[in-house]
């Protein structure tokens, strides 16, 4: 399979965003929203309390700008204690402003014109947006369909390799797929990665929302990647505190010092009250993850039922939020007509995949539906969709 490669931006202002387009069409029809990844869920009651002392208190200015010193040591441990991973906190440790700044400073500090930066598509949306930001071209290795679920393409990954690659964008829990990278497929990336001597970014933002006996892997942790990998998280899918906009990266020094270079000039700091809250509610994610899956797990298994009940094909979905389906039960093949045409009839919205593909899409019959939301609001949805069946 051939990689598909984007240019460089322009700097042409771009349209409205299909996910603003959606929101607007679920307010204006009364939908359900199954669009967007923002939960509907609740957050800790003790990690509320946390940040309302902390605002209390007066802790409302500047942090540091590597982030707040508690949560840089609570960062460390959490990996550390999860995958084996021992960083320094005071150097191998930075606090963002969401995962999405990181991953845009570390587009920014890492890549140049000229450069060319991999991922797997589809990919989302921000990765691009980092690509054009620093002048650099956004190489996709397209996943292959593999049953009811995605893989990697080895032949294809290496086919999108050149003397140019410079960043390689790993996102495992994978958005939009819901795909787990599996460790075989882990070490033929980092052989890659070794070989042209490539830097990989992690996005892990969806690390503790895996089910059904699949395992999250760091790629840090292979042979040869701890001295190569940046890896991303955040609080915000771990305790559905979206809004707050705490992320942080870690890895060797240089690197971090290299993404912090970039990034203070960005926001240079933010959230101290947030920050303070998150390093105490880090310790303790072990339990509060466990729940937030199964309650994720519940509501994938009522949506997935829900689409097979309406006639609509599903993929596997082994993390995060979303469900891939299949819509061409329904006599559809373009994704983005089946979406903007499913709130007026039935009063569901989704986002197409389209959305996510940065080469050439070979599956536009794919639309992405969200389960991150109360249980009142699937069994709403499904009811809507079982209504509509051809």
């Amino acid at each position: 399979m051939r990689q598909q490669r984007q240019d460089s931006g322009t700097g042409r202002a771009a349209g409205t965003s299909i996910f603003t387009e959606m929101t607007e069409l679920a307010r204006a029809t009364g939908s359900v929203n199954l669009g967007q990844g923002v939960p509907e869920l609740d957050a800790p009651p003790t990690l509320l309390a946390d940040v309302s002392a902390a605002v209390l208190a007066g802790h409302n200015q500047y942090p540091p700008a590597f982030g707040f010193p508690a949560l840089r040591e609570a960062i460390a441990a959490h990996q550390r204690a999860h995958y084996g991973l021992d960083l320094d906190p005071a150097a191998e440790v930075l606090v963002t402003s969401g995962a999405t700044e990181a991953l845009a400073a570390a587009c920014l500090a890492l890549t140049g014109a000229g450069d060319e930066i991999v991922t797997f598509d589809p990919a989302y949306d921000a990765y691009p947006a980092g690509a054009r930001l620093s002048g650099a071209r956004l190489v996709t290795v397209p996943l292959a369909i593999d049953g009811d679920g995605f893989q990697l393409d080895p032949d294809a990954l290496r086919a999108a390799l050149t003397p140019a690659s410079r960043l390689l964008v790993l996102n495992s829990p994978h958005n939009p797929t819901g795909k787990v990278f599996t460790p075989d497929e882990l070490v033929l990336i980092a052989e890659a990665a070794c070989e042209h001597d490539l830097t990989v970014v992690t996005d892990e933002v969806y690390e503790h929302l895996v089910y059904d006996g699949a395992r999250h892997v760091p790629i840090a942790t292979l042979p040869g990647m701890r001295e190569r990998t940046l890896t991303i998280s955040s609080a915000g899918k771990t305790f559905n505190v979206t809004g707050w906009k705490v992320g942080w990266v870690s890895g060797p020094a240089a690197l971090v010092a290299a993404v912090m270079s970039v990034k203070q000039w960005l926001t240079y700091a933010s959230g101290t009250p947030y920050q303070e809250a998150i390093a105490t509610a880090l310790g303790g994610v072990a339990d509060w993850a466990a729940g937030l899956r199964e309650t994720l797990r519940g509501n994938r298994d009522l949506l997935a039922g829900g689409l097979r009940a309406a006639g609509l094909s599903h993929f596997r979905a082994d993390a995060g939020y979303f469900l891939q389906a299949d819509i061409r039960p329904w006599g559809f093949h373009d994704g983005l007509r089946f979406c903007r045409e499913l709130p007026e009839r039935a009063g569901v919205v989704a986002i197409p995949t389209s959305a996510f593909q940065q080469g050439v899409d070979t599956t536009p019959w794919l639309v992405r539906f969200s389960f991150c939301r109360r249980e009142a609001s699937l069994r709403d949805a499904v009811a809507r969709l079982a209504a509509l069946t051809p």
